[in-house]
């Protein structure tokens, strides 16, 4: 059974997103933590996006914090798991590794299903909504839109870098060919940032972008954020009198 995410307000799926990686921050008992991977799972698994696209953005972030969770149990002292090359790994090491993980998780997860799924336009325009600061707004838009014209400009330098022949290699000619790279692709940025922005005020910007989505609240959308709502203050309650401890 699919669940059209993409029905729900906008708004909702963010404050949702934001009041539930909250609430899981604040745990701290494994089980609770699992009963909130599993909600962040299953809305996953209604939502009707790709399952293993999803995963594997997961499991991306994941990497980054693989070798922190490898160096937990050899730096939280306590009780002996096990001892390698004369380094003792705790069992509250271990645990504490696995708390880290739950938590990353099910929060990632649930924003790349709840967050991650919208279109950048929609994002921002839900943001402005919610009355964040239109700097912040327009930043976000500006990035994505641009994202692309400026991994283009890079791509352009890096041939010209090609076409002289350059190689990259472990030696100060590379680091500071990188480092002209990068500055050349600040300066680009920044010509077309003006360039942008005269081409703007020509057509009349005055600094505000019009919010021309129409976002109301409907039935469904309340009964998203209110079974979320139980939901999490499900898990708090759990973890608070520790039910399942």
């Amino acid at each position: 059974m699919n669940f059209a995410f993409n029905r729900i307000d906008p708004r909702a799926r963010i404050l949702v997103a934001l009041l539930f990686s909250g609430v899981v921050v604040a745990l701290s008992a494994i089980p609770v933590l699992l009963l909130a991977f599993a909600i962040s799972l299953c809305v996953l698994l209604i939502s009707g996006l790709p399952k293993g696209k999803t995963l594997k953005r997961m499991a991306a972030m994941d990497g980054f914090i693989f070798v922190m969770l490898l160096i937990l149990p050899f730096s939280v002292p306590g009780d002996l798991w096990f001892s390698l090359y004369g380094l003792q790994a705790s069992w509250q090491g271990l645990w504490r590794a696995v708390e880290i993980a739950l938590i990353a998780n099910a929060v990632i997860l649930m924003l790349l299903t709840l967050v991650g799924s919208m279109e950048s336009v929609t994002l921002g325009q839900a943001l402005g909504k919610l009355k964040v600061p239109m700097a912040l707004v327009h930043l976000l838009l500006f990035t994505v839109r641009y994202i692309e014209v400026l991994k283009d400009e890079y791509q352009r330098l890096r041939q010209a870098m090609a076409a002289r022949a350059f190689r990259a290699g472990n030696n100060w000619h590379t680091y500071r060919s990188i480092g002209y790279l990068f500055g050349m692709l600040l300066v680009r940025a920044m010509e077309r940032s003006e360039r942008v922005m005269e081409a703007m005020k020509c057509r009349g910007f005055t600094g505000q972008l019009p919010m021309l989505a129409q976002m109301r609240m409907q039935v469904s959308d309340w009964a998203f954020v209110a079974v979320m709502l139980g939901l999490m203050v499900a898990l708090l309650y759990v973890e608070m009198f520790r039910v399942l401890v």
